[in-house]
């Protein structure tokens, strides 16, 4: 008889070093006790293909209820595309994606900045990129 395990969440992530203390206390005040699977890949939701496959197994095998997904500024996985912009559309198209497959997932986007503020992308594309004050503060052109 195969025991039945179960979290609550999968958590995407990028591989990057200079994020991970940024995340694991995010992760600590967010998810007591630790019940998540984590995926780091360079480039965060980057990869969709492989992004998706992570999902399935944990929603297959985990029975998980939510999907966090973080992309941080200053990628080198993206190189030239690294922009707001870019990271943005890509989490939006990620989570749609997910939805699509998974309706009953809850789905977090967030964008995480080099001094370890989580920003969240949960409007549309041009909607976010309206309204982050972070972005708009540091004077980047965010028009789509």
């Amino acid at each position: 008889m195969q025991t039945l395990h179960t979290c609550k969440a999968v958590v995407i992530t990028c591989i990057d070093f200079r994020f991970q203390d940024f995340i694991d206390q995010w992760l600590e005040k967010h998810f007591t006790p630790r019940d998540f699977d984590r995926v780091a890949l360079g480039g965060g939701v980057k990869n969709l293909g492989v992004i998706l496959s992570q999902i399935k197994i944990s929603h297959d095998m985990h029975h998980i209820e939510k999907v966090i997904l973080i992309n941080h500024e200053n990628c080198g996985a993206y190189a030239e595309a690294d922009t707001p912009e870019k990271h943005a559309h890509d989490l939006l198209e990620t989570k749609t994606k997910i939805k699509e497959l998974y309706p009953d997932l809850d789905i977090e986007t967030y964008y995480l900045h080099l001094d370890g503020e989580f920003e969240p992308v949960s409007l549309s594309e041009s909607q976010w990129l309206e309204t982050a004050p972070s972005l708009q503060a540091s004077g980047q052109n965010i028009s789509i």
